[in-house]
């Protein structure tokens, strides 16, 4: 008996293909298929992108003949004419004054709102964080008529003031929606710890808590701005002068214009792209932590 056993040992390690090898082996091809496909998925996915930039510093006549070809000569001039004669300055410089003022108007007041309605018990509660959600149950876009007649009463129609205000007011659900989430997974101790130290609601509300949900800033700040950046409804209706157009209005103006210049619409629809991939490359990682908040938990 201990005869085949001391046999059967060494026959059964000779027989044994060694498999842990193999298995690392067959992960690492899996690993490199995926980021083969995922790079593959990326290049197809950004090459719009690289066809604008590269279509945006060539001459519209080299567009018409070879489309897909690259320029022989590297040029701005179309930036230059986009920016100065197309009047990208302006629609650039009044699409950032609206939309960070929105956004920034807008999560301010999402947090002073959902701080209250995760962290204490208030009556009627329950009933303002369902008025808040309807918010985002139905579209803005219904109370165009009530915004209009309201903003006209107030002097603020036909100007960026009010088109803050519009935008601020329309982030507000989202946003509360977001922030009361986050408030609820912070540990009560935390407040309680801050009010043993002689901190004050406003104090703890602004050194403690906030510092702890900035992953749902993040988030509200990227999911409010790129909207709004893109929005042609509002300042279309509630803009009636030139200087006061934004971005995606004076696209629709400029594609009228320059329609045959491919080379300078080319150059200003990038301009208009810029800061949203910047948004993105900026603020990715705080995304990321934000939708992956409590998996570890």
């Amino acid at each position: 008996m201990t005869t085949d056993t001391a046999l059967s040992a060494p026959a059964a390690a000779a027989a044994s293909p060694h498999p842990a090898p193999r298995r690392r082996r067959g992960r690492r091809n899996r690993q490199l298929g995926g980021y083969v496909f995922l790079w593959a998925y990326s290049l197809i996915a950004m090459s719009p992108l690289l066809f604008l930039v590269v279509s945006s510093v060539r001459p519209s006549i080299e567009i018409f003949t070879d489309p897909l070809g690259l320029p022989s000569v590297v040029s701005v001039e179309n930036y230059r004419r986009a920016w100065i004669d197309g009047g990208f300055s302006t629609y650039f410089v009044n699409s950032v004054l609206v939309t960070l003022g929105g956004v920034a108007l807008g999560t301010v007041t999402s947090l002073l709102a959902a701080y209250p309605l995760a962290r204490w018990r208030l009556r009627g509660g329950e009933v303002l964080s369902s008025y808040f959600l309807t918010g985002l149950l139905l579209p803005a876009q219904m109370g165009i008529l009530p915004m209009f007649y309201l903003l006209q009463s107030l002097d603020l129609f036909d100007s960026r003031l009010g088109l803050v205000l519009v935008y601020a007011a329309t982030g507000v659900p989202f946003g509360v929606f977001v922030m009361t989430t986050f408030f609820r997974q912070v540990p009560l101790e935390l407040e309680e710890a801050a009010d043993l130290d002689g901190a004050g609601p406003l104090r703890t509300f602004w050194q403690v808590m906030v510092p702890l949900v900035t992953p749902a800033i993040s988030t509200v700040v990227i999911f409010q701005f790129v909207p709004l950046w893109n929005d042609l409804f509002y300042p279309l209706i509630l803009l009636r002068s030139d200087e006061n157009f934004t971005i995606p209005v004076g696209i629709s103006r400029f594609f009228g214009q320059y329609q045959a210049d491919w080379g300078t619409l080319m150059a200003g629809l990038f301009i208009a792209t810029v800061p949203i991939i910047l948004m993105f490359v900026v603020a990715t990682r705080r995304v990321i932590s934000a939708l992956t908040a409590g998996i570890g938990k």
